[in-house]
């Protein structure tokens, strides 16, 4: 058993809201020669350069950099995903994509955790920090079902809870601890042996045995069913994916959701379609009050009042929508969101 040992060589670790000062922290207490490499996402706007590579390189005794396509996995590293890129991994190396939004984000943690898991099996550790909603989580549960090990920050202790928090409902953790006593946590379960893998993921293998048709456009999407929602960025039937712990829906061009960031990201698309109705009973009201105006001017009393009246009855339906539809929508969107 010794002779097919194997060590924990790759950490991979999620992070939003509150996730700088997290990683931060983290870092400073890994020692020089860590035996392992960080590959770490953040979710950050998908515009500008980030600077949290910087950052993390002045407070490591480890090198920290943007990660690049094609960067070799090095023990000892600090690799960082770049803004609009999803950062994947294969055995040995990483690899930079602009895919589809996942969780509404580019970069997105699932993505990189569900790659982690299929290359390296039970030599990854997926840690999940403070940040909203949960993105991560599902990427978290195919990592421990891989074999890895899942470590989240406590909830108590991050700034930001609901990640953790979605993690911890998902994933039975290995390890919950604050993050002042993570990096010694890490420095104990990369020296740890694991069993070796018995085999690595074949990416030639093909597609699993009854996919539905609806699928074929897209080979790498999984066999799985239709739910009847629409996907909230391009309008595509959404389908049910995922094994225990790590169900995701996604569509066929590539849009990936959990429920939460589901619930969430629906909730912009259900404010934006309240407000257009708004806009556009008043504007239809407006012109009604217009065309009153012309036609009591052209000596047409009777159809005037038609129009003024048609007006009245639109300013009800937008005063409704203002006052009780709208706040209602939106508070239910934040109740089942967790307030996140």
């Amino acid at each position: 058993m010794a002779t097919d040992a194997q060590r924990r060589s790759l950490v991979v670790v999620g992070a939003s809201a509150g996730g700088v000062e997290a990683l931060t922290k983290l870092v400073r207490t890994l020692p020089a020669g860590f035996p392992a490499a960080l590959v770490v996402v953040l979710h950050v706007p998908t515009w500008g350069r980030s600077v949290l590579p910087g950052i993390l390189d002045r407070a490591a005794k480890l090198d920290a950099r943007a990660a690049a396509d094609g960067d070799a996995i090095t023990p000892g590293c600090i690799y960082v995903a770049p803004p609009d890129k999803h950062l994947l991994v294969e055995l040995g190396a990483l690899l930079l994509r602009r895919g589809p939004r996942e969780n509404g984000h580019r970069p997105a943690i699932d993505p990189l955790f569900l790659t982690a898991a299929d290359a390296y099996g039970p030599e990854v550790i997926g840690v999940v920090l403070s940040g909203t909603l949960d993105d991560g989580a599902a990427g978290l549960a195919a990592i421990k079902s891989h074999g890895g090990l899942a470590v989240v920050q406590d909830p108590v202790d991050a700034l930001y809870e609901g990640m953790p928090n979605s993690a911890l409902e998902r994933v039975t953790a290995d390890h919950v601890v604050p993050i002042a006593e993570l990096g010694m946590l890490l420095v104990d379960l990369v020296g740890e042996p694991v069993p070796q893998r018995a085999s690595v993921n074949n990416n030639d293998d093909p597609p699993p045995a009854g996919a539905p048709p609806e699928l074929d456009a897209n080979p790498s999407m999984q066999a799985g069913d239709a739910v009847g929602l629409s996907c909230p960025e391009c309008g595509g039937a959404l389908w049910y994916l995922g094994e225990t712990g790590s169900e995701r829906y996604r569509c066929r061009i590539g849009h990936a959701y959990s429920e939460r960031s589901l619930i969430e990201t629906h909730g912009r698309a259900l404010e934006v379609a309240l407000w257009t109705a708004l806009r556009a009973l008043e504007e239809r009201a407006g012109l009604m009050r217009r065309m009153a105006r012309r036609a009591r001017d052209g000596g047409h009393p009777r159809t005037a009042e038609s129009f003024v009246g048609q007006a009245v009855e639109l300013d009800e339906h937008a005063a409704t929508i203002r006052e009780h539809i709208v706040p209602r929508a939106l508070a239910g969107e934040l109740e089942a969101a967790g307030g996140e």
